[in-house]
């Protein structure tokens, strides 16, 4: 696709369809175009993490009730009154309002060694999931070809050990020798089932371009676990889904919180296209590291609550220069969008058109 020109046109848009209140513009492509573009990695402008592609969260898939988080068209979902309950393994959360999210109330795991997963752990009948149901709610009335759509998948590898096992637990099995051949089996089999629910999603959900899959690797200040473990116990069996992903041609987003400098080598290893890291990281640095192999959301430098519009505008010049290179394509983080003034965001779309079209 020829990447068109900048005109001063396309900075009167409309309101966005995703986020009320918030300004769009007259974008030259469709938003499946432009955000495609940018996993082709000839960006048309800075893509905005979470804003410009529109997450998919059916009901059909019992974590997404669970975890309370569901985008799709039907009837409203209210997390507080509807939100957790079993999970596909009938693992029970519960929703945290304070926290806006659930989680697996701790004391009680459901297994306490790994080992035990082979008598304990029931499977999914996926085929029970009504596929064809959703489909026909969703396709052409949520899912529009002309967006790009990405289905937003919770609970990967990691999390779901713990879900099984308390955090404690999970990081003591990945690291105890007569422990470890079980969370393998474990991980190789969860493989299996995330290929066979994908390749659902790719069958009934044509209009579903990229996936968003969750695994946390990291507290606040450092990665759970060394690279040389994640290196052998988690890459291969995510590479495994990734590969499947992009042998249908599905992009693949991850989602991974906590400071995990040392884990990069490892996510692209694993096979991910895409990565937004939490505030705690240096953007900066992991985009100067591993941008050119990894799309890395980029968060902007500080400025200062009282800048001025001038100030937020040359921010946001700044910003583009650094990390809107076509050679080197990035997209801006979305836990930096409170950081989006209108003056900075029109800015920043402004020059990012008038880089990556060069």
């Amino acid at each position: 696709m020829a990447i068109p020109k900048f005109d001063p046109k396309e900075l009167d848009g409309p309101e966005s369809q995703f986020m009320p209140g918030v300004k769009t513009f007259n974008y030259p492509v469709s938003m499946y175009d432009g955000v495609k573009a940018l996993y082709d990695r000839k960006p048309v402008w800075q893509v905005l993490d979470s804003m410009d592609n529109k997450l998919f969260t059916p009901r059909i898939i019992p974590d997404n009730v669970a975890r309370a988080l569901i985008f799709e068209a039907g009837e409203p979902f209210d997390a507080v009154t509807q939100g957790g309950g079993l999970d596909m393994f009938g693992i029970d959360w519960e929703y945290i309002p304070v926290a806006t999210g659930s989680m697996v109330r701790p004391g009680k795991p459901f297994i306490e060694d790994a080992n035990e997963w082979y008598d304990k752990v029931v499977w999914p009948d996926i085929d029970s999931w009504d596929w064809e149901g959703s489909a026909k709610l969703n396709n052409g009335t949520y899912l529009k070809p002309e967006n790009y759509n990405v289905a937003w998948f919770q609970t990967g590898w990691y999390e779901r050990l713990i879900s099984f096992m308390d955090f404690e637990g999970a990081i003591m099995a990945l690291y105890d020798e007569d422990q470890q051949d079980a969370v393998k089996a474990l991980f190789d089999k969860l493989s299996d089932l995330y290929v066979r629910i994908f390749e659902k999603y790719v069958t009934h959900f044509p209009d579903v371009h990229a996936f968003f899959i969750h695994d946390d690797w990291g507290s606040q200040k450092e990665t759970f676990f060394s690279p040389a473990l994640c290196e052998e116990m988690i890459v291969p069996y995510m590479k495994r889904v990734t590969d499947f992903l992009h042998s249908k041609g599905k992009m693949c987003i991850l989602h991974s919180c906590g400071q995990l400098l040392k884990q990069v080598p490892n996510i692209i290893a694993a096979g991910w296209d895409a990565w937004g890291p939490q505030l705690m990281n240096d953007t900066h640095k992991i985009y100067e590291l591993y941008g050119d192999k990894l799309l890395i959301g980029v968060d902007p430098a500080p400025i200062a609550e009282d800048a001025t519009e001038e100030q937020q505008r040359a921010a946001a010049r700044e910003y583009a220069d650094k990390f809107c290179n076509p050679k080197k394509p990035s997209f801006f983080n979305f836990y930096s969008a409170s950081k989006l003034t209108p003056a900075f965001r029109e800015e920043m779309y402004k020059q990012s058109r008038i880089n990556y079209s060069k």
